[in-house]
C-alpha cells in the first residue's frame, strides 16, 4: 500500500496536491517564470527565423553560404548549447533564453524557408501585371502563400520551447517548473512532480486549443472562402 501511494498517487491526490502547491507553494511563481522564459524565446527565434528564412528562400547565394550552419543547428544537442552557454555567460535568464534561441531559429529557417520556396510565381507576374505596388503585393500575394508556413514553424517551435525551457531549468535556474521537478526528484516526491507536470500540460492545452487553433482558423479563413 505504500508503495502505490508514494509511487503511484491517483489523480485525486494530484489534484489535492495541484491545490496545496497552489495556495501554499510555488506553483505559480514558477510557472509564471517557465511561460516568460518560453514566450520571450519564442518571440524573439519566430522573428530572427522568419527574416533569415525569407532571406534564404529568396537569395540562393545566402543559401549557399550558409545552409550548412543551419544544418548544423537542427542537428546540434540542445544539451551542449545550454552547457556550453552556462559555461560562457553563467546560470543567468540571458544564457537560458538565449541557448532556446540557438535551438530554435534553425528549425523556423528551415520551414519558411521551403515555405518561401513554394511560392507561387504566377502571383508574382500576376501582381506586376496589375502594376500592384510592393506594398499590396506583400499584402494580398506574399503573406497570404507564406502564412501557413509561418503557423507551422509557430507550432512545432512552440512545442520544442517548452520542452527546451524545461531541461535548461533543470540544469540551472533559481526558479521554474524545470527547476522545482528537479528538487522534488531529489526527495523522490512524486505526487509533486506529477502535480507540476499536469499544470504544465494544462497550459500548454490551453494555449494550443485557446489561442493558436483559433487564431490559425481565423487567419486561414480565406482559404475557406475561395473553395
Amino acid at each position: 500500500m505504500v508503495f502505490a501511494n508514494r509511487l503511484f498517487p491517483t489523480p485525486i491526490e494530484v489534484a489535492e496536491q495541484i491545490w496545496t502547491l497552489t495556495t501554499t507553494g510555488k506553483l505559480l511563481p514558477d510557472l509564471g517564470k517557465t511561460l516568460a522564459r518560453a514566450s520571450i524565446a519564442f518571440v524573439i527565434s519566430m522573428l530572427i527565423g522568419t527574416a533569415l528564412g525569407i532571406a534564404f528562400g529568396r537569395v540562393r547565394l545566402i543559401d549557399r553560404l550558409f545552409s550548412t550552419w543551419v544544418v548544423v543547428g537542427l542537428n546540434l544537442p540542445a544539451i551542449v548549447v545550454a552547457i556550453v552557454l552556462y559555461i560562457w555567460l553563467g546560470l543567468t535568464e540571458y544564457a537560458l533564453i538565449l541557448a532556446v534561441i540557438c535551438n530554435k531559429v534553425p528549425l523556423v529557417i528551415t520551414t519558411i524557408r521551403e515555405g518561401v520556396r513554394n511560392l507561387s510565381r504566377d502571383y508574382d507576374e500576376l501582381g506586376r501585371a496589375y502594376r500592384m505596388s510592393f506594398g499590396r503585393q506583400l499584402r494580398y500575394i506574399f503573406i497570404p502563400q507564406l502564412t501557413p508556413f509561418v503557423l507551422a514553424a509557430a507550432r512545432t517551435g512552440l512545442s520544442l520551447v517548452w520542452k527546451i525551457v524545461l531541461v535548461f531549468e533543470v540544469l540551472g535556474s533559481d526558479g521554474g517548473v524545470g527547476f522545482r521537478i528537479s528538487v522534488f526528484f531529489q526527495f523522490f516526491d512524486i505526487r509533486s512532480i506529477l502535480a507540476y507536470t499536469a499544470t504544465f500540460i494544462l497550459v500548454v492545452l490551453i494555449l494550443e486549443y485557446g489561442i493558436m487553433r483559433p487564431l490559425e482558423r481565423r487567419v486561414l479563413q480565406w482559404r475557406t472562402d475561395r473553395t
